[in-house]
Protein backbone atom coordinates (compact mmCIF):
# COMPACT_ATOMS: atom_id res chain seq x y z
CA UNK A 1 0.00 0.00 0.00
CA UNK A 2 2.61 2.44 0.99
CA UNK A 3 4.61 2.27 -2.49
CA UNK A 4 1.41 2.36 -4.33
CA UNK A 5 0.32 5.75 -2.50
CA UNK A 6 3.96 7.03 -3.00
CA UNK A 7 3.46 6.23 -6.87
CA UNK A 8 -0.17 8.15 -6.60
CA UNK A 9 2.16 11.13 -5.04
CA UNK A 10 4.47 10.63 -7.80
CA UNK A 11 2.19 11.32 -10.76
CA UNK A 12 0.13 14.16 -8.55
CA UNK A 13 4.20 15.40 -8.40
CA UNK A 14 4.33 14.97 -12.41
CA UNK A 15 1.36 16.17 -13.31
CA UNK A 16 1.84 19.94 -11.04
CA UNK A 17 5.02 19.62 -13.19
CA UNK A 18 3.47 19.32 -16.41
CA UNK A 19 0.89 21.93 -15.54
CA UNK A 20 3.33 24.62 -14.69
CA UNK A 21 5.83 23.77 -18.12
CA UNK A 22 2.74 22.69 -20.07
CA UNK A 23 0.69 26.15 -19.09
CA UNK A 24 3.43 28.10 -20.54
CA UNK A 25 4.27 26.38 -23.92
CA UNK A 26 0.17 26.27 -24.19
CA UNK A 27 0.32 29.71 -23.01
CA UNK A 28 2.66 30.58 -25.92
CA UNK A 29 0.70 28.73 -28.77
CA UNK A 30 -2.12 29.50 -28.23
CA UNK A 31 -1.32 33.20 -28.34
CA UNK A 32 0.16 32.66 -31.97
CA UNK A 33 -3.40 30.56 -33.06
CA UNK A 34 -5.90 32.69 -31.40
CA UNK A 35 -6.96 30.40 -28.54
CA UNK A 36 -9.24 32.08 -25.80
CA UNK A 37 -8.83 29.81 -23.08
CA UNK A 38 -5.32 31.09 -22.23
CA UNK A 39 -6.62 34.20 -21.49
CA UNK A 40 -8.33 32.91 -19.04
CA UNK A 41 -8.00 35.00 -15.52
CA UNK A 42 -7.72 31.97 -13.15
CA UNK A 43 -5.94 29.68 -15.14
CA UNK A 44 -3.17 31.94 -15.72
CA UNK A 45 -3.15 32.98 -12.14
CA UNK A 46 -2.98 29.66 -10.63
CA UNK A 47 0.03 28.92 -13.45
CA UNK A 48 2.38 32.08 -11.70
CA UNK A 49 0.56 31.16 -8.05
CA UNK A 50 2.28 27.44 -9.10
CA UNK A 51 5.81 28.49 -10.30
CA UNK A 52 6.47 31.31 -7.52
CA UNK A 53 5.67 28.50 -4.77
CA UNK A 54 8.05 26.36 -6.56
CA UNK A 55 10.39 29.24 -6.67
CA UNK A 56 10.18 30.98 -3.11
CA UNK A 57 10.84 27.12 -2.12
CA UNK A 58 13.98 26.75 -3.79
CA UNK A 59 15.10 29.97 -3.06
CA UNK A 60 14.61 29.14 0.87
CA UNK A 61 16.15 25.83 0.53
CA UNK A 62 13.33 24.00 1.01
CA UNK A 63 12.49 20.63 -0.18
CA UNK A 64 9.07 19.86 -2.11
CA UNK A 65 6.59 18.41 0.39
CA UNK A 66 5.57 16.05 -2.16
CA UNK A 67 9.25 14.95 -2.69
CA UNK A 68 9.17 14.50 1.00
CA UNK A 69 5.95 12.37 1.55
CA UNK A 70 6.92 10.22 -1.36
CA UNK A 71 10.58 10.16 0.07
CA UNK A 72 8.61 8.86 3.50
CA UNK A 73 6.57 6.21 1.71
CA UNK A 74 8.99 4.89 0.19
CA UNK A 75 11.29 4.27 2.97
CA UNK A 76 15.06 4.04 2.84
CA UNK A 77 14.93 0.83 0.74
CA UNK A 78 14.12 2.42 -2.31
CA UNK A 79 10.99 0.81 -3.89
CA UNK A 80 9.91 1.72 -6.67
CA UNK A 81 7.47 0.44 -8.69
CA UNK A 82 7.52 0.76 -12.88
CA UNK A 83 5.74 4.06 -13.25
CA UNK A 84 8.02 5.66 -10.13
CA UNK A 85 11.52 4.65 -11.95
CA UNK A 86 10.01 5.86 -15.58
CA UNK A 87 8.01 9.07 -13.94
CA UNK A 88 11.69 10.01 -11.96
CA UNK A 89 13.77 9.36 -14.68
CA UNK A 90 12.11 11.92 -16.60
CA UNK A 91 11.66 14.19 -13.29
CA UNK A 92 14.92 13.86 -11.40
CA UNK A 93 18.43 14.89 -12.50
CA UNK A 94 21.52 15.12 -10.58
CA UNK A 95 21.97 18.87 -10.37
CA UNK A 96 23.49 22.12 -7.47
CA UNK A 97 20.70 23.36 -5.44
CA UNK A 98 21.74 27.02 -6.84
CA UNK A 99 20.96 25.48 -10.73
CA UNK A 100 17.58 24.43 -9.59
CA UNK A 101 16.78 27.81 -7.87
CA UNK A 102 17.82 30.11 -10.82
CA UNK A 103 16.27 27.25 -12.94
CA UNK A 104 12.76 28.17 -11.15
CA UNK A 105 13.18 32.06 -9.89
CA UNK A 106 13.93 32.10 -14.57
CA UNK A 107 10.83 30.28 -15.37
CA UNK A 108 8.63 32.10 -12.73
CA UNK A 109 9.94 35.29 -14.93
CA UNK A 110 9.27 33.59 -18.02
CA UNK A 111 5.53 32.95 -16.80
CA UNK A 112 5.36 37.22 -15.44
CA UNK A 113 6.47 38.41 -18.36
CA UNK A 114 4.12 36.05 -20.61
CA UNK A 115 1.18 37.18 -17.90
CA UNK A 116 2.50 41.22 -18.81
CA UNK A 117 2.99 40.44 -22.58
CA UNK A 118 -0.26 37.97 -23.43
CA UNK A 119 -2.76 38.85 -20.60
CA UNK A 120 -5.43 37.26 -19.10
CA UNK A 121 -9.33 38.68 -20.27
CA UNK A 122 -11.66 38.56 -17.30
CA UNK A 123 -15.00 37.19 -18.97
CA UNK A 124 -17.28 39.87 -19.40
CA UNK A 125 -20.40 37.74 -20.56
CA UNK A 126 -23.60 38.20 -19.04
CA UNK A 127 -25.05 35.50 -16.68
Amino acid sequence: MRVFLADAILIIHFLFVLFVVGTLLLTWIGAWRGWRWIRNLRLRIAHLIAIVFVAFEALLGMVCPLTEWEDALRGTTGDKSFIARWVHHVMFFSAPEWMFATLYVAFAGAVAITLWFIPPQRDTRTK
